[in-house]
């Protein structure tokens, strides 16, 4: 997260408040002046020692790392960390040479450290007990992964997915049924804080190595692991959510085509099914997104992946589609309520299709249309128009009644209401709803005043448009919106006039 050390302050905020943050500003540069130059050539172990960890704490605040990246500072910390082959100090012309050089030792030493972490995980996975510090040891992995592409690639090709999948087996004490079936008794105790925290840096790394790291061959290797975070996300475990984010992470990086070990379990009392499939492990992605969904925060990092997840889910698997139909986009009766409004799932999901962020905006849409087999009728049925207009823009869908269902749909039919089918003809398309009955505005009015209002409107939009405040745009016939081009007749005309007489007014 970002550090609290540079906020921009305020007029009246407390005075006391500005100078803390103000200190915390300038501490970390004048203690990283006073150590590299003064400290650390006459300095004791046991105070060297207390200076270095201070050094590690302070390092966390990303707005205050720009003394630790100078030349200077990276040679006097190699030299600390036992580089001894680099001179004490180099000369100025000399200064990129050695940089360069102490790259390349940078890289031969995290490819040494990579291989190391390796055999030493590759250990603890065949021992009885996992051996103390390993959770440290998973969280440098994590971390070589997550700063160095290169190492995501040469761990990949050292089988790292079947090591690390291995060792979260190991965490979770997974106990395997059937071909790509774990055991899952939920009835069991929680997993303890400690073996959750390990799990969660087998999960993070996992998810590095495997997000741009796909090999066809290697289908079998990731149905194993779907496995292993199906059992993952079911099991209880302190530190719930966050073991659920990390899962989901790892399950939207996978193939497609790996995720129908999520479903093929056989059913067991209390079970969620859906055409008699187990459906336990889509409900518990159900409830983990409604969490996202009523927490709002960071959405497109922490909501983004489950509705993809989801999104991706139900175009394969039709039970998947039919279970999430029937929670998010169940048979229409409140007809006098906006799709938009209300606490359901669906209102929730409607609501961010108007998002600012396009990508969640997008994800959340994508998402109701495939539930509604990419259905464009049935979408605006259960969306309006107003909300649809946006996907369907971007799909050239707009003059469309609604294509055909797609191959990998079935053929079900989307039942009414007794309360929709009163209500169908009195529904506004573009609100979703019954609209109450508004007086006609131009009740009482001549022709002459009707055409009179008309081009008054005109000439509005017109303004409108050439002070590029608003944009008039019109379907093509590809069903994709296009600016619309030319001026309305007697419009130049008539805003003549109406400036005149405006002039006049001013005037007198």
């Amino acid at each position: 997260p970002d550090s609290d050390s540079d906020f921009d302050s305020d007029e009246n905020e407390d005075q006391e408040l500005v100078l803390r943050r103000v200190s915390q500003t300038c501490f970390p540069n004048v203690f990283f002046h006073n150590f590299f130059h003064k400290i650390w050539p006459k300095a004791q172990p046991s105070v060297l020692r207390v200076c270095l960890r201070t050094l590690r704490i302070i390092s966390r605040d990303r707005k205050a790392l720009a003394p630790l990246i100078t030349d200077y500072a990276i040679l006097t910390l190699a030299r600390l960390g036992g580089i001894s082959a680099l001179p004490t100090w180099p000369e100025e012309e000399e200064a990129e040479k050695l940089i360069l050089c102490f790259i390349l030792l940078c890289f031969v030493f995290f490819t040494r450290l990579l291989h190391g972490l390796s055999e030493r995980l590759k250990d603890g996975i065949h021992s009885t007990s996992p051996p103390s510090g390993q959770f440290y040891e998973l969280r440098l992995l994590f971390l070589l992964t997550a700063l160095r592409p290169e190492l995501r690639i040469e761990l990949c090709q050292e089988r790292g997915v079947s090591m690390l999948t291995a060792a979260l087996e190991q965490c979770l004490e997974v106990c395997w049924g059937e071909t790509h079936e774990v055991l899952t008794d939920l009835t069991a105790p929680p997993v303890s804080k400690e073996v959750t925290q390990r799990a969660l840096e087998i999960l993070k790394t996992l998810f590095n190595i495997t997000y741009s790291v796909h090999r066809q061959e290697a289908v079998d290797l990731y149905r194993h692991l779907a496995a292993v975070l199906r059992h993952c996300l079911l099991v209880p475990c302190e530190g719930e959510d966050r073991k659920d984010e990390h899962t989901v992470n790892v399950l939207s990086a996978l193939p497609l085509q790996c995720l129908d070990v999520l479903l093929s379990v056989r059913l067991s009392e209390g079970s969620k099914e859906s055409g008699g499939v187990n459906m336990d492990c889509v409900h518990t992605l159900l409830l983990f997104m409604e969490k996202r969904l009523d927490r709002g925060h960071k959405l497109k990092e922490k909501l983004a992946p489950v509705l993809n997840l989801l999104t991706d889910s139900s175009k394969a698997h039709r039970e998947t589609r039919h279970c999430l139909r029937q929670q998010i986009l169940p048979p229409l009766r409140d007809v006098e309520m906006r799709p938009e409004q209300g606490n359901t799932l669906r209102g929730k999901l409607v609501r961010l299709m108007t998002h600012v962020d396009t990508d969640i905006k997008h994800c959340a849409a994508e998402l109701l249309f495939v539930l509604c087999k990419e259905n464009v009728s049935r979408f605006v049925k259960y969306t309006g128009y107003g909300n649809a207009a946006g996907l369907l823009a971007a799909r050239g869908l707009l003059n469309s009644r609604g294509p055909s269902p797609q191959p990998q749909y079935s053929s079900d039919s989307d039942s009414d209401t007794e309360e929709y089918r009163q209500a169908k003809d009195r529904i506004n398309p573009v609100t979703g709803r019954v609209e109450v009955e508004q007086p006609d505005p131009m009740e009482g009015m001549t022709e002459e005043e009707k055409e009179a209002e008309a081009l008054r409107l005109i000439n509005m939009f017109n303004k409108l448009s050439r002070g590029k405040i608003i944009q008039p745009m019109g379907v093509t016939t590809d069903g994709k919106l296009a600016p619309l081009c030319g001026q309305t007749r007697h419009s130049a005309v008539e805003e003549e006039d109406e400036e005149e007489e405006e002039d006049s007014e001013t005037e007198q």
